[in-house]
């Protein structure tokens, strides 16, 4: 028993160095992309400026600088970060709730769902603004309906949920293949694609702040019952002999890691592999312990993101969407990762 407390003590010593000195690293990149792009600023002046606005000092800078720090690369740097974090911590959710390391966030339907709200919005020519209502509730309904056929089938077995979210991501899509089929080819289709492929160049300040609590909140709850995850993990006959309420834990934490992926994909478009990889890296570093994992991933995946989206608006002339650079990093690393775990899978 000594040994087994030492050794726990030992692994959360070990999670917590890991996980400030990305935290660390997190806050060096955050200034050091702040400072990238076409309109290049030195860190000294990136620095100089944003504690002169913290702290209220006599402006003496420039205010296109300033406009370019605060305006444009603030709130996509902040976007990335949380959005990275969001999908990563319900890639890690989602995998040890239903015990499968290939699931990922977006597997109930909720992308599909979400891109067919935003195709709405751009079809009936909304603002920005709406786009991202319509994306969210449209996420929101494709999770109502994968969980709605379990229990009209009367089953409360994960593989029934599973191939719900399989069933509704299908239909999801074949209605997206419509409504891009009739949407005009010279304006819609081309806005609908752009925004399928991800990107977080339409993010503003505003837009940021009115999804904060639909990010932060289902986060918190997560990370309150990481531990009963870990018991979930076990399997559902030896969850409820130690006492979980199965079908409880699971809906939370269903609901919270629904809420996360469809608040990232209102912000930012559909981001795929994000939420599948991250969670295995973070378990080769920190270990299966949801308790410790689901910080790590967080960090991870904000690290992760804020380069990609960095490398989007940096390299070449007119800026890449997300999801290409993710997929070209995120496939070849997923493949070593399974390489490197080719053991304990066999």
């Amino acid at each position: 028993m000594n040994d087994y407390r030492k050794d726990a003590a030992a692994s959360r010593r070990k999670a917590f160095l890991i996980n400030a000195a990305m935290l660390a690293l997190l806050a060096f990149a955050f200034v050091y992309c702040l400072c990238i792009g076409k309109y290049d600023v030195t860190p000294g002046e990136t620095l100089h400026i944003i504690f002169g606005k913290l702290f209220g000092r006599e402006r003496d800078w420039s205010q296109l600088t300033e406009n370019v720090i605060f305006g444009l690369r603030m709130p996509r740097i902040l976007a990335s970060i949380l959005v990275g974090a969001a999908l990563s911590l319900s890639g890690a959710a989602y995998q040890g709730i239903f015990r499968n390391p290939l699931v990922s966030p977006d597997f109930l339907g909720v992308s599909s769902g979400a891109c067919i709200g935003a195709a709405i919005a751009i079809l009936m020519g909304l603002a920005s603004g709406f786009l991202q209502a319509f994306a969210f509730a449209g996420g929101l309904i494709a999770v109502s309906l994968t969980v709605s056929i379990p229990r009209i089938m009367r089953s409360t077995s994960n593989i029934m949920l599973v191939l719900s979210g399989i069933i509704v991501g299908g239909l999801m899509a074949s209605i997206l293949g419509f409504i891009k089929y009739i949407a005009d080819p010279l304006t819609q289709l081309a806005e609908i694609t752009y925004w399928q492929l991800g990107s977080f160049a339409y993010i503003s300040t505003g837009s940021l702040l009115s999804i904060m609590p639909t990010l932060i909140i289902p986060a918190a709850v997560l990370f309150c019952v990481s531990w009963w995850i870990d018991i979930m993990s076990l399997g559902e006959k030896e969850a409820q002999t130690l006492g979980a309420n199965v079908y409880r834990i699971r809906s939370i934490v269903v609901l919270c890691a629904t809420l996360l992926t469809a608040s990232s994909v209102c912000i930012a478009g559909t981001v795929g592999w994000v939420g599948l990889v991250i969670p295995h890296f973070g378990r080769m570093i920190v270990g299966p312990d949801n308790t410790r994992l689901m910080p790590t991933c967080c960090l991870l995946g904000a690290l992760f993101m804020l380069m990609v989206d960095t490398l989007t608006r940096t390299v070449g002339v007119s800026e890449m969407p997300v999801s290409i650079l993710t997929g070209i990093v995120g496939a070849p690393f997923y493949a070593w990762l399974l390489y490197m775990q080719r053991m304990r899978l066999q």
